[in-house]
């Protein structure tokens, strides 16, 4: 394996969680800033994409995806899924491996990342915090050992500037716990409740989001039976967690050619 530091591009540079990656990539001594990429219009445009802490990194932000990808071997992206999907074409273009954190992206998007990962090397995952991803494996045993007589819920808090509900994250707590019963998740999820909605049926899984202020990102797997509850939670203070887990990620990649990979790959949790 090469000792060369590896280059990582990250999108939505300008961004909350653009700029924490940057900070992330710049930090680590195995990695180097090779990219940074941002919408077309962005007032963060031309600038030294390390600015914003007080450092000079010789990357400017673009949002010419060839140009900015072109020193790159992997891009971290915590974007939107239109934004994933075209920075995806691109990587593919070039042979850029490629982080995937976006949540939100449909059926079909996800297929195509599939297929893309045939010719490029790609981890995706809802949550790249290394904890939430333990978190994970916790609610696959506790589904197994609690699987009759406790009604199963799903709670999940996040700032008023999430666009997607549920998380991806709740989402991805969703169907851990329906494959660990058996069950898909889309036959048996519950997602709103109003009115008169008549007894809670056992067989269900259900959904409660909450958006306010400035919370990163709550969640909580609640195992309600009789006479006792069991809450399994994951709570972030700060994006550091998602960024740290996604430079693993990328370094996981290193030596692959192509594959579609999660966090669970990276953690060797399998």
């Amino acid at each position: 394996m090469s000792n060369a530091p590896l280059r990582i591009a990250v999108a939505g540079a300008s961004g909350r969680m653009g700029r924490m990656l940057i900070e992330a990539v710049m930090a680590a001594d195995d990695c180097q800033l090779a990219g940074a990429l941002d919408v077309p219009g962005s007032p963060a445009l031309g600038q030294d994409a390390a600015g914003f802490l007080g450092r000079t990194s010789g990357v400017h932000i673009t949002a010419d995806l060839k140009s900015g990808l072109a020193n790159a071997e992997v891009l971290i992206d915590f974007t939107r899924p239109e934004g994933t999907m075209a920075h995806l074409a691109v990587c593919r273009e070039l042979g850029v491996k490629l982080v995937i954190g976006t949540t939100g992206l449909s059926d079909t998007q996800k297929a195509e990342i599939a297929a893309q990962a045939k010719h490029i090397a790609i981890v995706q995952s809802p949550n790249m915090s290394v904890g939430v991803n333990v978190l994970m494996r916790l609610l696959d045993v506790a589904a197994r050992a609690l699987s009759e007589g406790y009604d199963i819920e799903i709670i999940e808090a996040h700032h008023r500037h999430k666009v997607d509900a549920p998380s991806g994250t709740a989402l991805a707590m969703g169907e851990t716990i329906a494959a660990a019963l058996g069950k898909n998740l889309k036959d048996c999820a519950v997602y709103a409740r109003e009115g008169v909605t008549g007894e809670r049926d056992p067989s269900t899984i259900g959904f409660a989001t909450i958006r306010g202020g400035d919370i990163i990102g709550d969640h909580t797997a609640l195992f309600a039976g009789t006479g006792e509850r069991i809450e399994i939670s994951h709570k972030s203070g700060s994006r550091a967690g998602y960024a740290q887990g996604s430079v693993r990620a990328a370094r996981f990649l290193r030596d692959k050619q192509s594959g579609l990979f999660t966090m669970n790959d990276v953690l060797g949790l399998r």
